[in-house]
């Protein structure tokens, strides 16, 4: 306890030095902490980019293709599913919900999503969070259309105004759709998921857009608000095909049989997957991500341990006519060994707690935008117990790098400590 007490002291004494070598360790520690719970947690947020749906359902090709077309509006689908076939699953014992899913257009650059007025009820990410309005209501007219936040804060749309659809998918189009303007109703909160890149309009008016007969569908948007009180609007229709759709069954028990039944459905080559799994796949291929923050860690840690190192052998050289002192005053060679370890270590533990500190109240900051600007739910709990055993690395290895000052200190001489001219 002497000798605790004495590290105590010199630390305090020291304090500016001290206090800097501190602030690189816990900003080391934090970054540490930060970088391990940002991979853990965009891990599980990657994993859950789609979730509370059981399967994803398209036209037979390959499960990650089906995903990325799909979820991510990345690639294109190389068939579709037709409208019998739909009718035909979604009726099938045990199926709670179904979205169609209706892709191949595009505003200027960003997917245009033919869907059912379900998407905005049963379509969820993260941990199960349901879609919200920042703006607006979901559509409930054929040519209406509800944006992802990121298309209308790009873009600079707001509630009311008109937005003409491209054929085709990507910036190039060769067709706009000038006859059927679609008027913006509703402005979805940030995800962090592809859903922000995306407008939503009705699947009816995805036929819609594509029929050669345009004069009825330009006398039907003439009388539309005159008659929406008389009729409800036809927001669905009947389409030749869609692209995939999305099943949420009453039980779990009900996936593995529905998708092996879809998988072999003999009218049309139809593909089944389990979103989650197929999430779990694609991050695998993405490992060598994991790999470079890890290695990114371990660099930041061994930086802030060699410049503890330098700092500790730096105030040794200074310290040596005080050594000397405590060596003339009946302190043996152990006991300035054993002062050493106890302030590295001591510093270290200080840098280590302030350093939690200053990650937890990170998180606290960083969690809102990280969910809607890169759909990383961060999670504020406790440490699990591999960010424990990494605080538990740090300490054994700022413990071990005060053993080389401290070493060095126990074979000071008494002669040498008073020799030494200032």
């Amino acid at each position: 306890m002497v000798l605790v007490k004495l590290a105590i002291s010199s630390l305090y004494n020291r304090r500016a030095s001290v206090f800097l070598t501190l602030l690189t360790i816990a900003i080391s520690v934090m970054l540490l902490l930060s970088i391990e719970r940002v991979r853990v947690d965009a891990k599980s947020s990657f994993s859950n980019t789609i979730s509370g749906t059981d399967l994803i359902v398209g036209a037979r090709t390959g499960d990650i293709q089906l995903l990325l077309s799909s979820v991510f509006r990345i690639g294109h689908a190389n068939n579709g599913v037709s409208w019998q076939s739909y009718q035909y699953i979604k009726q099938q014992r045990g199926v709670k919900w179904s979205i169609p899913l209706s892709l191949g257009d595009s505003h200027k650059g960003q997917a245009v999503l033919g869907t059912s007025a379900d998407y905005f009820q049963h379509y969820k990410f993260a941990k199960k969070q349901p879609l919200s309005f920042s703006q607006g209501r979901p559509f409930q007219h054929l040519n209406e259309v509800v944006l992802g936040a990121q298309v209308a804060k790009s873009l600079g749309y707001s509630l009311g105004d008109s937005i003409i659809i491209s054929h085709g998918m990507g910036n190039t189009s060769f067709h706009h759709h000038d006859d059927n303007p679609f008027t913006v109703v509703g402005v979805l909160n940030a995800t962090g998921t592809p859903v922000d890149k995306t407008l939503h309009i009705p699947l009816a008016a995805i036929e819609q857009i594509h029929s050669t007969n345009h004069t009825s569908h330009e006398h039907e948007h003439e009388h539309e608000h005159e008659h929406e009180h008389e009729k409800p609007t036809d927001l669905i229709g009947n389409p030749k095909q869609i692209t995939a759709f999305l099943i949420g069954f009453d039980s779990p028990l009900y996936t593995l049989q529905v998708r092996r039944n879809i998988n072999q459905f003999k009218d049309e080559a139809l593909l089944a997957i389990m979103p989650g799994v197929t999430l779990r796949e694609l991050w695998e291929m993405l490992t060598i991500v994991e790999k470079i923050l890890l290695l990114f860690s371990i660099v930041v840690v061994l930086v802030s341990l060699l410049g503890m190192l330098t700092t500790l052998l730096a105030n040794l050289n200074q310290r040596r006519r005080e050594l000397a002192i405590l060596r003339s005053v009946g302190a043996r060679p152990w006991h300035l060994f054993a002062l050493i370890s106890i302030e590295s270590l001591l510093t270290t533990f200080l840098g280590c707690l302030a350093g939690c500190g200053l990650f937890y109240l990170l998180m606290a900051l960083a969690s809102g935008y990280l969910q809607s600007h890169a759909g990383i739910t961060i999670t504020i709990a406790m440490l699990s117990s591999y960010e424990l055993m990494l605080i538990g690395a740090i300490m054994a290895a700022g413990f071990i790098v005060g053993l080389i000052p401290a070493s060095r200190a126990y074979f000071y001489s008494l002669s040498d400590g008073m020799s030494i001219k200032i």
